[in-house]
């Protein structure tokens, strides 16, 4: 039995954790919290915690957790970069699953899109779309911006010198090295994400589209029985899958 505890329990997110999480009888849900609450009254009891709940509050629950030595999986996006970079200095002392995406579908697409583009080669250009709910904060997804690391780092560039975050006016044509990200946001979308290889006279696309935050909800689940089983250090669902 794993024990797991939910930061961010009124969200979206956390009730569909606690509603997946309750038709499997190896996981117990030992504490619900959200804003106002004080973790610390759980914590004790947990063996896990799982975090959807907001980018400024992650740092310091992780601090938290790191001392009581309590795993970690993090869904929350939108960290802003000395955030992200306490988060994963805490990995020397716990084990931490921080991932943009927790679907088994779109990590498959994580990795076909790296395999895509050593394929293709430098003579197509890279764009990623992503699409989601009105209600989304961040822009782009966390997602989007994964994907986007990933053809950067295949041709071997840093992703803030080549992103190029949507196009208006007279932008010149378009330069071989720039990565294209698109954000759309409306209804009630769950999550769509493209990666277009378009070339000369062909175009190859990736899709993944989501259409229930279950699939989210049982990756998460499945990385906090995962990461109960870790040494201390830094992970994500590609390791968690196996596709390292």
């Amino acid at each position: 039995m794993t024990r797991i505890i939910i930061n961010g329990s009124k969200g979206q997110m956390g009730r569909m954790l606690t509603a997946c999480a309750a038709q499997n009888p190896e996981l117990q849900v030992v504490g619900e919290i959200d804003q106002g609450d004080d973790i610390r009254s759980v914590l004790a009891q947990g063996d896990v915690v799982i975090d959807f709940s907001l980018h400024s509050a992650t740092a310091s629950l992780a601090a938290l957790c790191a001392e009581h030595r309590k795993p970690m999986v993090i869904g929350t996006t939108g960290h802003p970069p000395e955030d992200r970079s306490r988060i994963t200095s805490l990995s020397s002392r716990i084990p931490i699953v921080l991932s943009s995406n927790y679907s088994t579908g779109v990590n498959a697409l994580f990795w076909l899109t790296r395999k895509a583009v050593e394929i293709l080669g430098p003579g197509f250009d890279l764009e990623v779309v992503e699409m989601h709910h009105r209600r989304k904060q961040d822009a782009p997804s966390g997602t989007a911006r994964t994907l986007a690391e990933i053809l950067a780092r295949a041709r071997q560039r840093s992703l803030d010198e080549v992103a190029r975050h949507g196009r208006v006016g007279i932008v010149g044509k378009r330069t071989a090295e720039e990565i294209g990200i698109h954000s759309l946001r409306g209804g009630d979308v769950v999550g769509d994400h493209t990666v277009v290889f378009a070339g000369i006279g062909e175009r190859v696309e990736l899709v993944h589209k989501a259409s229930s935050r279950e699939t989210f909800a049982n990756g998460a689940l499945r990385a906090a029985v995962w990461v109960t089983r870790q040494p201390p250090g830094l992970y994500d669902m590609q390791d968690v899958l196996g596709l390292k």
